[in-house]
């Protein structure tokens, strides 16, 4: 049997990723969510919680799991902490993702959803990369809404982030998703038959 084709999901903040990714497990394919298997991780994988205390301290985790506030205002006033924070994630969800394959590969194709895909190593894992993008204002617009964030707040998580010229150029298919186009099921069929033209 042949090995499932990996197709990568990224986009910055406020982007529709993550719209395109439900999408396309309400139509019945298998989307891995790297955000979430972090947040998991961070808290169920003992290596990673004694590591993560190592660099933040005991109060980074509360008796219910991590203190995500905390950490967010810590790592996104600092990219040395970020990278550091990333260096200990990273690895475990590589390994993570490498299982969850494995459990689905009877599956034609598999679809990774990650913010990081390009300033992680996970593209290397992957057959084919999508960028689901929005212009800046929008996504400002969507992240102070969704996460309740104030403007400069929502600007600092986006600057943090990969710019999303380089998520643009370097994605073999770029979905535009803004106020006049929505992303539906009929827009990720055009979006697959394109990309499966391809593979």
């Amino acid at each position: 049997m042949a090995k499932p084709k990996i197709i990568g999901i990224t986009g910055g903040m406020g982007g529709g990723k993550s719209t395109f990714s439900n999408i396309l497990r309400s139509m019945g394919y298998a989307v891995y969510d790297s955000d979430i298997a972090a947040k998991l991780l961070q808290n169920e994988n003992p290596e990673v919680k004694r590591k993560i205390v190592e660099l933040f301290g005991n109060d980074i985790y509360t008796s219910d799991g991590l203190n995500r506030k905390l950490l967010a205002d810590m790592v996104f006033n600092s990219p040395e902490l970020l990278a550091e924070l990333n260096k200990i994630v990273h690895p475990a969800v590589f390994a993570d993702f490498k299982k969850w394959t494995k459990l689905n590969a009877n599956e034609k194709f598999l679809f990774v959803e990650s913010a990081l895909l390009f300033s992680s190593d996970l593209y290397l894992y992957t057959d084919f990369n999508i960028t689901v993008t929005a212009p800046e204002n929008v996504r400002i617009r969507r992240i102070m809404k969704r996460d309740k964030l104030n403007l400069k707040q929502a600007k600092a998580r986006i600057s943090n982030q990969l710019p999303e010229e380089e998520n643009i150029a370097k994605a073999d298919l770029v979905i535009y998703s803004d106020d006049k186009i929505n992303l539906t099921e009929e827009s990720v069929e055009e979006a697959l038959e394109k990309l499966f033209l391809h593979i």
